[in-house]
């Protein structure tokens, strides 16, 4: 099985045309009676199937970037665009049914519910679709598989080691069969070799069709990426080798 048989079955984005396209993108803040800047008017665009890491200091806007693009978040000023679709003027409702449908996130610290075993943490992220109970456990096994956890299902994430774990929210964010997934320093709470392993996974995924977007403080993480990003006092910069 690879990710075509979790992928949707006829997908829309023309490969000529770019998946995202952010143009003069900017996100301000009020705080403390002082208006803060954490995008200043960027311009980027990424084509389906890149792999993409985004590295910065602390505070250059690599998070806020990160939720404009999972649309948790609308800019102050700007068009940004997910396959054709305008985030910025998007309604609640059609942000909400892109969450569920087109955008997988993974993140550092795995934010799995330890009352759940793994399935129904899997499970969980099929809530917001419309599915029968037959297509939901089919597609969980699915992605528990595709990520080697097909044995682990019925576990605890205590039960699980780090790496596992990681996993599980690999499967979680790919279940709904998503055109992105976007991880927020996902192996950061990994030792270098569980680090490798879920490289090696995302890497896999990414050739099997989804787009990925990961924000990074590890140089090595970003070495295995198409395309590297620097974030820096709100503004990006392409410093792809």
């Amino acid at each position: 099985m690879t990710i075509a048989d979790l992928a949707p079955t006829a997908p829309t984005t023309e490969e000529n045309r770019p998946l995202y396209r952010a143009t003069g993108v900017t996100r301000t803040y009020a705080q403390k009676g002082r208006t803060v800047k954490a995008l200043t008017g960027v311009d980027l665009e990424i084509m389906p199937g890149e792999f993409v890491t985004i590295q910065g200091p602390t505070g250059g806007g690599k998070s806020t970037l990160l939720q404009l693009l999972g649309a948790l978040d609308s800019p102050s000023a700007g068009s940004l665009l997910l396959n054709g679709t305008e985030l910025a003027t998007a309604s609640a409702k059609e942000l909400g049914r892109i969450r569920a449908e087109e955008i997988g996130f993974v993140f550092q610290g795995f934010n799995l519910i330890p009352t759940l075993t793994a399935a129904e943490n899997v499970n969980m992220a099929l809530e917001p679709m419309n599915l029968d109970r037959a297509e939901r456990s089919r597609r969980v096994a699915e992605a528990l598989a595709h990520v080697g956890l097909d044995d682990r299902g019925d576990h605890l994430p205590t039960e699980l080691s780090g790496g596992q774990q990681q996993r599980v929210a690999i499967a979680r964010a790919i279940v709904k069969r998503p055109r992105v997934l976007l991880a927020d320093e996902p192996t950061g709470n990994l030792d270098e070799s569980m680090r490798d392993e879920i490289l090696a996974l995302l890497e896999s995924l990414c050739a099997e069709g989804i787009t990925m977007i990961v924000v990074t403080h590890d140089s090595a993480v970003a070495r295995r990426a198409t395309r590297r990003l620097r974030l820096s006092k709100g503004t990006v910069q392409d410093i792809t080798r």
